[in-house]
Order: structure tokens, then sequence, then C-alpha cells
């Protein structure tokens, strides 16, 4: 065994009065932000980290986790919550462990680098709402993006964590790029730059246990800083690559509670703790008052989120992350994406050309924005390009990496990709080569300005500032300018006994009330899979008294133009030319009178804009599902084939959509921030 690691089994016991050990290894607990991400898509709310939070204030953690990543954008979109309030919330339950949140550099809390005021503005705020340790990373690693957010940091008087995003270009730490020289340097630049502690950020939990422990080693003998290692559970490797690090020296490792551990989440802290007893970097912790605060995420916490686990696999590790190094949320956005754009069989293609595209853009880590860059940028690849063109459709975000917005990448970009991204890209066409922020313009400003009346204070401001879109929708909610729809509304653990009755039922063939004398089963009785989550039933449905919609439907069908497809109905009496609609299900009456259930509310459907009287012309349909973020054409401009009409976003990924023809716009359907599907029309030219 290594002589950092000694064991004295005269002192081993299991209770919390243990002999303190001479360097015990720091623990940062990160399920209330990582944790959460990584396994239910961030949808954890502060009213569930409430019951624990007192709990874990004891254990006595270097620090926990409760903010930034994806915390900000989720928060405000999905879960109707003020971002900056969870910070304010959690530290009157948090008396004495300090808040550390993920900071992605000048992408601040976004996806692209902001103006060096709205930088700057952002983490003063962080700070005044309770923010200790702001662990910093950047995507490419470029250290120019943390010029303006580290002197904020030091301004404001907080502790500043330097990342180094670990990946490789190799099966294990080696190559041409991604080496043990490479890191090493990495280190040395974030401790000149006044750096109190830094990690290895692995996002995708490719770091091997030898690997950490010689990199560990490496950078302890040139910096003093202390070292933090933040490895993924997804392969499977990292209980093993955090006990290597210990035995090299590493000072803190990042862990979950259980219930939030593992897959593509992190290690769990309670075997750790266990395996470390007894020797000279014994963690200290109470592992009773660990299985208390375990037993509440089991049995009042968790049980709210389990519709949103990933259980499709039975294996908890990924061993093929190792082959295409792509992060857990970023594989299941990719997976979640096709799906909605009925194309989840184009998986293995995705795969095969996902290190192609890396490749192409500079061979970059994989984290977030640039795991979503690469990964947005390969989809559509494989969906889009023909045997005669590759990047027929180029995301904004990839425009702006090739023109230098993000940084510098570790090997050049291919020209061939650069050349036709910057092809009429707006800021010019050769790219850049000085700090990104520099050819920003200040916009906290501007920002200000377009939610006067609506922001009250500069939370508000910064929030819309970086989230305009999502973001004003929110402040609508918040003050009560716009209703709460009901999908951002809170699941409760009646709803939750409620779904799992259900399913219990429908399990036991008691779904559906069987009446006394059950009618004869007519000529017109139709078959229906019903799912209930990952369960299907096969469900017979005869309508009562015939099938009169039929008629309808036929007698509609009828009037259509022969153009026009089967089975679509106008949506109402409208204007010719006016979109169809498909048509209605078919009534279905229950087999006996029973009162039923009052059924949930639906939400309501995004409100389109007004059809033009008169749309005849060539439809822009949406390529993907999406949100649209803005129109570049009005009704009535004239555009030329190629121009932008549209830009729609698809996984917070922004896409231009060309004019399919030259004309005018006749018609825009949708309005910003509203969801779109597949195939929807945009708008019409003629």
């Amino acid at each position: 065994m290594s002589d950092n690691i000694e064991v004295k089994m005269t002192e081993m016991n299991y209770d919390k009065d243990r002999p303190a050990a001479e360097n015990p290894v720091k623990i940062m607990d990160i399920s209330l932000r990582d944790g959460h991400q990584s396994l239910f898509a961030t949808r954890g709310r502060t009213e569930d980290m409430i019951p624990v939070a007192e709990k874990m204030d004891e254990v006595g953690f270097w620090a926990v986790e409760t903010w930034g990543g994806a915390t900000f954008d989720t928060m405000h979109r999905f879960l109707n919550e003020d971002p900056w309030e969870r910070i304010r919330t959690l530290k009157r339950y948090f008396k004495k462990t300090p808040f550390s949140m993920l900071l992605r550099a000048q992408n601040l809390v976004g996806y692209r680098n902001y103006a060096d005021d709205l930088a700057e503005a952002f983490v003063d705020r962080a700070a005044a709402n309770g923010m200790d340790i702001f662990r910093t990373f950047d995507a490419l690693n470029d250290y120019r993006n943390f010029e303006t957010v580290v002197k904020a940091i030091k301004k404001a008087g907080m502790h500043f964590q330097g990342c180094i995003c670990y990946t490789m270009t190799e099966p294990r730490l080696g190559g041409d790029v991604y080496n043990l020289e490479y890191y090493v340097n990495k280190a040395k630049a974030l401790e000149e730059m006044g750096a109190d502690t830094i990690c290895i950020k692995d996002m995708a939990g490719l770091i091997a246990p030898y690997d950490a422990f010689n990199m560990v080693k490496a950078i302890k003998a040139e910096v003093k800083a202390p070292i933090h290692l933040h490895s993924h559970f997804t392969s499977g490797m990292s209980p093993m690559s955090h006990l290597k690090a210990i035995e090299a020296g590493v000072d803190i490792i990042d862990t979950c509670m259980s219930p939030y551990a593992y897959r593509t989440s992190h290690a769990a802290l309670e075997p750790l703790v266990m395996s470390l007893i007894g020797t000279n970097r014994d963690t200290g912790f109470d592992i009773q008052a660990l299985a208390e605060i375990n037993e509440i995420f089991e049995k009042e916490i968790m049980p709210k989120y389990k519709h949103l686990l990933d259980d499709s696999k039975m294996s908890i590790i990924d061993i093929n992350v190792l082959l295409h190094q792509t992060p857990g949320g970023m594989l299941s956005n990719l997976v979640n994406q096709l799906r909605e754009m009925d194309a989840l069989d184009k998986i293995d293609e995705v795969y095969k050309e996902l290190p192609k595209v890396r490749k192409d853009l500079g061979q970059i880590p994989l984290v977030t924005p640039t795991s979503q860059i690469v990964g947005i940028q390969t989809v559509n690849n494989v969906l889009f390009d023909d045997e005669n063109e590759r990047y027929k459709m180029i995301t904004g975000q990839v425009k702006d990496l090739c023109y230098g917005l993000y940084g510098k990448t570790a090997v050049p970009i291919n020209a061939e990709v650069q050349k036709k991204a910057l092809k009429g890209y707006a800021r010019g066409e050769e790219p850049i080569t000085c700090r990104p922020a520099e050819v920003l313009e200040p916009e906290l400003a501007k920002a200000q300005e377009d939610v006067k009346g609506l922001a009250v204070d500069l939370d508000d401001e910064i929030l819309y500032a970086i989230y305009p879109v999502t973001g004003k929708r929110f402040l609508k909610w918040k003050y009560g300018k716009e209703p709460v729809p009901a999908e951002v509304l809170p699941r409760t653990l009646e709803d939750v006994a409620k779904a799992d009755d259900i399913i219990k039922k429908a399990k036991a063939g008691e779904l559906v009330e069987k009446a006394g004398d059950l009618p004869e089963k007519s000529e017109n009785a139709r078959t229906f899979n019903v799912f209930v989550e990952n369960e299907c039933f096969e469900v017979g449905v005869d309508e009562v008294g015939g099938t009169p919609i039929i008629d309808y439907i036929q007698a509609a069908q009828a009037q259509m133009p022969a153009t026009q497809p089967a089975g679509m109905i106008p949506a109402a009496p409208a204007a010719p030319g006016a979109p169809m609609a498909p048509a209605p299900p078919r009534p279905v009456a229950p087999a006996a009178p029973k009162a039923a259930p009052k059924p949930a509310a639906a939400p309501k459907p995004a409100a389109a804009a007004p059809a033009a009287a008169d749309v005849d012309g060539t439809p822009l349909p949406s390529p993907m599902p999406g949100m649209i973020v803005k129109y570049e054409k009005n009704v009535g401009d004239a555009v030329e084939k190629g121009d932008t009409i549209v830009i729609l976003e698809a996984m917070k990924m922004e896409n231009a959509l060309p004019a399919p023809v030259s004309g005018t716009v006749k018609s825009t359907n949708y309005n910003s921030g509203d969801s779109v599907a597949k195939g929807d029309t945009l708008c019409v030219i003629g």
C-alpha cells in the first residue's frame, strides 16, 4: 500500500468519536447540483432540498454544490423557480457549510460568451446572494475566458477554484495533445492566475485509476494549491480512481449521497467513508448521520422524480463512454432529440459521426457548451447531409466557435469546415485571435431597457440578459403577467401515489371498472396500445351508437382539394389556404355509465400568431422540434432564397432556417418562445 495511506488497525472503529485522521480527505457533496442534473435532467426543486439541508450542514463537508451549471436555465425554464432565490433560501438552512457553484467562465451559466459588463455583474450578484466558491471552467481550457470573472471573484473576496477539463485523444492518458504535460501546464497557469484550489474536471468519467494517480502526483509536485478531483461514475472507474488519487495525495473529492449516485452521476459518498475508516485519510464522517439523510432522500424526495430516471438499461455503467467520450447528459439529450424527430434508428450513425465532428471542430473537450455544440451539429449532419454535401445545416454556435467567440481550440479547426461556417457570417469571415469578449459590445444596459417595467431588480435583469426569451417568459410568470402553465408545477407525493395506484391496477387488470352486463362487441371495435409509464396494455375500443364521425370525416375530405392529405380537416372555419389540423380522435363512450375521474387539465398549446388572410405559397416547415427564438423576417418582407427567416433553438443550440424560395413573407405562424414540433409550418413565402 502507498505510504500516503496508513492503516492503523488498533484505531479502527465505526463511531463518530473515532480519533481524527492526520490528513483527512475533504469531501464536496454535489447531490444538490450535479447529482440531480446527471440523473434527472436538473429537475430537482428547492422545496425538495430543504428537508435534508440542516442535516447535511452537520456532516462536515468541505462545501456543498448547490448552484450553477444547468440549474439556472432549468429552474426558470421548467420549474417556475427564481434561480437567485435558491441560494438565499438554502443559505437559511446551511449555517456553516460553504456553497459552491459551477461557473462556465465567460459563458456564465449560459451557452455563449457574454460581454464583460454582464459577466462582472453576474459574479457580483452571485456572491451577494450567498455563493462562496466559484468553480470556474472553460470548455476549451482557454484561460483568457477566465480573466474577467476571476477579477470579479477576487474583488468579491470569494474562493476561485480553477478547473482543467479532462479529455483524451487516446484510450488512456497520452497522445500528442492531451497528455500529462498538457495538464501540468494548465495547473501551473491556474495557480499563476491566483487559483485557491485546482480541480481536475472529468465530466465523462474517463480518467483511469493509474492515470489519476500519476496526474495528481505530477500536479502536486508543481503547484502548491490543493487539488480537487471531480469524476463522473459513467464508465464505472471513478471509485477506483478516487482511491488512487487519494494515495497520490489529492486533497478534495466530489461525491454524491447514494440515492443521487452512480450511472451518469458520481460515485457514492458512503462506501468511500467506510473504506477510509482507520486510515490517515479518514473523512471523520458519521455513517449513521449519512444513513438518516439517505432515508429522507429515498422516502420523501426521490419518489417524485423516478418518472424522470432512465431505466432503459440494466447496467449502471456505460463502457462505451470510453469509446465515444460522450458525457451522460449529452448522450441522453441526443437520444431524446432523435426520438422527437422520429430518427432514433440513426443513433449508431450519430456515434460514428460524433468523433469526426469533434475532430473537425478542433478536438475540443466535450463539456457544456461544447458537448451540445458537437452533439447537435452531429445530429444535423446525420439527418440533413447527403452524398454531395457535408455540414448542410450549421448551427449558430458552430459558426461562433469557428469565428473564435469561444476561444482557441487545442488543434486547428478543419479549414474547409471553418470557411463554410463563416461564409456570410455577420461578424466577418476571418476568425479572431484575441480574447473573445474583446469583440463583444456591453449588453447589460440594453437588457435593462428591454425589461423596464417588468424586472424589479438587477437579479431579474441579469436573468433576462442571459436568457432573453425564456427569461422574459419566467418574469411574466413570476409577477403574474401570465398564468403559470401546469407542466411547470411541482409533483407531490400524492401525485406519485395516484400514478403508482393506476399502474398497480392496470397490471392487475383492474384499471377499468367492469360493467355488470357487457354489450356485444361490434365489427367496428378497434384495438389500441395504451402506454402507462414503461408498461403497455392492449385496450379494445368500441364506439357506442356506431361511427358517425367517419361520415363526418369522409364528408369533409370530399370537399378538400385533391392535393390535401387524407385524414386532415380544417381546424376551424378559416381563410382559403389555412393550415389543416389532424382529424380529431373518435369519441369513446364508457362501457357503463359510471362517473369517471376528472382528468387533469391539459397544458395550453403554444399560441400561434394569426395567419395572414392569404397564405398561398411555399411553407417553411420546422426540420426538428424546438423553440422559436425570433423571426428575422416579418410579414411583407421580401426575401431571397437562402435568407435566414427564423432562428430555431433545438437542445439549446440555435439553427438559422433559410427561405426555401425567393418571394414575400405571407405569414409567420408562431411567436418568440413558442414550442414547435417537427414539420410545423413556421412561415409561408409567396
